[in-house]
């Protein structure tokens, strides 16, 4: 016999967690079930790299609430339990062990997945990729003075794995395929050489133009193989990105095309279905486009825009992509979405690594981010799409206020 619910949250990350959380906030009386496959309750994973790797701290301190918060609010959890199929004809979801939820409406926050390498030496051990806590602690536990560390990809979670490692000793080399620099795809080649610059003289090494091809060992992984060349490690991180899990909403037979497509109100193609966070490939209302995005900020605010669906609300999704890192003694905010090929205007002295910079494209502002300068968040997310002469931009006589 199916266990009956009002609402269905499959998948208890952050999305997941908030949006239970903004159910209850708006008066939402039904019955709410909370299903996610880490054995956890919903914790902050932009912790992960940051305070988990740098200050060894545990990753409970993390949880968005108390486990005790969910039973208080008369939410049902099943944490450490996969979705197997969802049916939209029934409107049942299957968990792992068989058990199945009935639901009104279901929310799908099932996240990303990190993408792995196909080649020879895969299996061993010491060799991982960054999304639980469970990742972050035994990554963590690798850490020490001279130990070898090999980071494969120069995305955000690898440049921040690379920085927390250095940071306690170890010796770090940062494998890319391409002779660009890293997060030259998002921020363009003038950004990503400053990144880049940023970790050599912070004592990270690189090594381009290299494919990785095995990794070698006997137990654990003692090298990275690569077509330039062999990188003795004692630990590895994969970090060449994520893709959406999109397997429930596949099961359930939802139109998928980069994500789960849904509208601005987070409705999939199934109306008893939503979808929110790093899946949702969402009709986003301010820029008139479709996005998806994998950032906690995008989570946190679709789950209550979903929250606000359930309960008769208005709420849309109009807003500009966020997201922020922090590497060595660097803390950066971006918002908007530039192109790598836009141009790029400089407010202050790059050299000083406290400066902001705008992305230009057909005299409009696409994008901004700032460095190590703090308190021009509403400001700067203001000017995006907005037409600023790039010379106004960079004069730093006229305020941010004033552009």
């Amino acid at each position: 016999m199916a266990e009956e619910f009002g609402t269905v949250v499959i998948g208890a990350g952050i999305g997941g967690g908030t949006v239970v959380e903004e159910l209850r906030d708006a008066g939402y009386a039904g019955s709410i079930a909370l299903v996610g496959a880490d054995p956890a309750a919903p914790y902050y994973r932009p912790d992960l790299s940051k305070k988990v790797m740098l200050e060894g701290s545990d990753p409970a301190d993390s949880a968005l609430r108390g486990e005790d918060w969910y039973s208080a609010h008369d939410v049902s959890t099943f944490f450490g339990t996969a979705v197997t199929a969802i049916d939209p004809a029934s409107q049942t979801v299957t968990l792992g062990d068989d058990q199945q939820l009935t639901y009104g409406q279901a929310i799908l926050a099932t996240g990303s997945t990190p993408r792995t390498l196909d080649v020879p030496g895969a299996q061993l051990g010491n060799i991982h990729t960054l999304r639980d806590a469970g990742d972050a602690v035994a990554i963590r536990s690798q850490f020490g003075e001279g130990k070898k560390v090999a980071v494969i990809g120069g995305g955000w979670i690898g440049l921040e794995v690379a920085a927390a490692a250095k940071t306690h000793g170890c010796d770090v080399t940062v494998i890319l395929h391409t002779d660009a620099p890293p997060l030259s795809s998002v921020l363009g080649t003038q950004l990503g050489e400053y990144f880049e610059e940023l970790h050599r003289k912070n004592g990270v090494n690189f090594l381009k133009q290299a494919d990785t091809t095995a990794f070698t060992g006997s137990d654990a992984v003692e090298a990275v193989e690569t077509s330039a060349g062999s990188v003795p490690a004692d630990l590895v991180v994969v970090g060449i990105g994520a893709d959406p899990t999109t397997g429930p909403a596949a099961s359930a037979g939802l139109t998928v095309d980069d994500g789960v497509v849904v509208d601005e109100h987070m409705r999939s193609s199934d109306g008893s279905i939503l979808a929110i966070g790093d899946i949702a490939n969402a009709q986003n209302v301010l820029r008139d486009e479709r996005l998806r995005v994998e950032h906690w900020d995008n989570a946190v605010r679709q789950a209550a825009v979903a929250a606000s669906t359930i309960t008769g609300g208005s709420a849309v999704y109009d807003w500009q992509p966020y997201f922020y890192t922090d590497q060595f003694d660097l803390g950066m905010e971006y918002v908007g979405r530039g192109g790598p090929d836009d141009d790029v205007v400089i407010r202050g002295d790059k050299a000083s690594d406290e400066f902001i910079v705008f992305w230009h494209r057909d005299g409009r502002v696409t994008a901004a981010m700032n460095v190590n300068v703090w308190d021009y968040g509403d400001e700067l997310r203001a000017l995006i799409g907005k037409e600023v002469p790039a010379a106004r931009l960079a004069d730093e006589q006229v305020s941010v206020g004033e552009l």
